[in-house]
């Protein structure tokens, strides 16, 4: 695995890792019929080097991977009162940056990004920014935290984040045993419970409309559901799909009881999908 340190205006670095392809390629690499660079974004709080759990057994393959990085998940400083970035500089600032250095790598391979959970909010979001040069969008146990798509105590989470991280200057996640999400910039919470309260991709700063750019995406999208995942219920993967009408979209509920993570641990199953969607582009 390979390692590219990417220093982000603020000061802070974050880490992306490239992990070439080592199985045999349905098709030759032209012009025309690029291979796949399965581009994973993490969801929050994990760092992305736990996803080589995944990108390595798809490595082998025959698909060329990158791990990104999410500011606060991983590298340094770590995100502090002085902290400013959202949604927005995640999409218009450092995912630029990232995917710039994985085009530079793999410059005969076709970009497909697959978000996890925010990873995959975010990756819908820069997706609606570019447009076309993705090969495809894979979400993985990702939604829209709107707390329609849920019930009880789980709808009132993200407003008690926001609430704490203002009050703090930071959400200090890093304090929490389990399931903290991590130490955050109180912006990107901000933006986070937002989404739960409106539905809307409405993040500060946002220099477009992102919900009417999403609207007009128009690419492959597998959307992946996995049981057992009470973060990600199936119903807030189906809001964030209804944003997307004019996208060709695959739906695919993984039986086997993984969780909101255990896919990345324990992948052969949705190894298995995921390779044949690629396949069959």
């Amino acid at each position: 695995m390979e390692t590219v340190p990417i220093q982000m205006p603020d000061g802070s670095t974050v880490t992306v890792r490239m992990i070439p392809a080592k199985g045999p390629h349905r098709h030759p690499i032209t012009v025309d019929t690029p291979r796949p660079v399965v581009v994973i974004v993490p969801g929050l709080g994990v760092p992305g080097e736990f996803y080589s759990l995944f990108g390595k057994p798809l490595s082998d393959r025959g698909f060329d991977v990158a791990l990104l990085e999410i500011r606060g998940n991983d590298g340094r400083p770590k995100p502090a009162v002085s902290s400013s970035h959202g949604y927005q500089e995640l999409v218009a600032v450092d995912f630029p940056a990232m995917f710039e250095a994985v085009r530079e790598r793999f410059p005969d391979s076709t970009p497909y990004l697959l978000g996890h959970s925010m990873g995959g909010q975010l990756g819908v979001m820069y997706a609606s920014r570019i447009r076309g040069r993705l090969g495809g969008l894979i979400l993985v146990a990702s939604g829209t935290p709107h707390h329609r798509g849920y019930t009880g105590l789980a709808a009132l989470g993200s407003a008690a984040l926001s609430l704490t991280a203002n009050l703090a200057g930071f959400w200090p996640g890093d304090t929490i045993t389990a399931g903290g999400f991590g130490r955050q910039s109180k912006v990107l919470i901000a933006d986070w419970a937002r989404l739960a309260r409106t539905g809307r991709f409405q993040p500060a700063g946002a220099d477009i409309d992102y919900e009417e750019r999403i609207g007009r995406l128009k690419l492959p999208v597998l959307s992946i559901t996995l049981t057992g995942d009470e973060l990600t219920p199936q119903s807030s993967a189906r809001q964030l799909l209804a944003k997307m009408p004019e996208a060709d979209i695959t739906r695919w509920h993984n039986p086997e009881s993984l969780g909101h993570n255990g896919w990345i641990s324990d992948p052969a199953s949705t190894l298995d999908y995921v390779e044949k969607w690629l396949r069959d582009r």
